[in-house]
C-alpha cells in the first residue's frame, strides 16, 4: 500500500471532488461508489448519519483500489474516529472545526477536511492539522468570500466549497481560490438511479476539467 500522504497528494491532484452520500445504504454503496470511480472520482465520503454508515464505509474500504481514499463525514467526535479507523476509512470529513476530532483524525494518519466558515474557524483547522478546510455553507456565501478569506490565510491553503454548488459556478468559485468541491444532493440523492448519479458525476468532473484546461 502506497504512503497515504502520497496517495492523497496524487488523488487531490487527479480530481479533488469529494462525492457526499449522504443517506445512502450499504446495499446500494458499492455500486454507486463504481460510477463515481468510472467518472473519475477519488474522494467518497458517506456521513455517518446515514443508515449504518460504517458497514458501507467498511465495504468500501475492502473494496476500493488503494488510489481512491474513503471515509465519512459529520464526524463528530473522537469516538467516531476510532470506529472509522477500525473499518478502514482514511478519510475524515466534519461539519465543523474540533480540534480533537481533527487530532484524532491525524493520530490515525487520515486526511481531515473540517468544515470552516469564518477565518478564525479556518486558522483553527489549520493549526489542528487539517489537510484541506471545506467552506460551508459555500452557495449562500457565493465566491467572492473564498478570495476574501483566501487573502488572509496562508499561501497554499486548501479550500473546498461545499453546499449549493453545482456545474453552473465551479468556475465563478474557482477563479476566486477554490481548489476543489464537495458535492452533495447535487450528486447523490436517496432514490436517484445509479445510471444518473453517474451521469451527473460524469458532468461534474469533465466541467472541473474545462475549467483546469482553460486556465492552463
Amino acid at each position: 500500500m502506497a504512503d497515504l500522504q502520497e496517495t492523497y497528494a496524487q488523488a487531490f491532484a487527479d480530481m479533488p471532488l469529494v462525492a457526499i452520500l449522504r443517506g445512502i445504504a450499504p446495499a446500494e454503496v458499492e455500486a454507486v461508489a463504481d460510477c463515481l470511480i468510472e467518472a473519475g472520482f477519488r474522494f467518497i465520503e458517506v456521513p455517518l448519519n446515514s443508515p449504518d454508515a460504517f458497514t458501507s464505509i467498511s465495504r468500501l474500504a475492502a473494496r476500493l483500489p488503494d488510489e481512491i481514499l474513503v471515509g465519512a463525514g459529520t464526524v463528530l467526535s473522537p469516538d467516531d474516529i476510532v470506529r472509522l479507523a477500525d473499518a478502514g476509512g482514511r478519510l475524515m470529513v466534519s461539519p465543523n472545526v474540533n480540534a480533537a476530532v481533527i487530532g484524532a483524525a491525524r493520530a490515525r494518519g487520515m486526511i481531515a477536511f473540517p468544515g470552516a466558515m469564518t477565518p478564525t474557524e479556518c486558522f483553527a483547522a489549520l493549526d489542528a492539522g487539517a489537510h484541506a478546510v471545506k467552506i460551508f455553507p459555500a452557495g449562500r456565501l457565493g465566491p467572492d468570500y473564498l478570495s476574501d478569506i483566501g487573502a488572509v490565510l496562508p499561501h497554499g491553503t486548501r479550500l473546498l466549497p461545499v453546499g449549493g454548488v453545482d456545474r453552473s459556478n465551479m468556475a465563478a468559485f474557482m477563479a476566486k481560490g477554490a481548489a476543489g468541491f464537495g458535492f452533495g444532493s447535487t450528486l447523490y440523492k436517496v432514490g436517484r438511479p445509479v445510471a444518473e448519479i453517474g451521469e451527473l458525476a460524469q458532468a461534474l468532473v469533465t466541467e472541473f476539467r474545462r475549467i483546469v484546461a482553460a486556465r492552463a
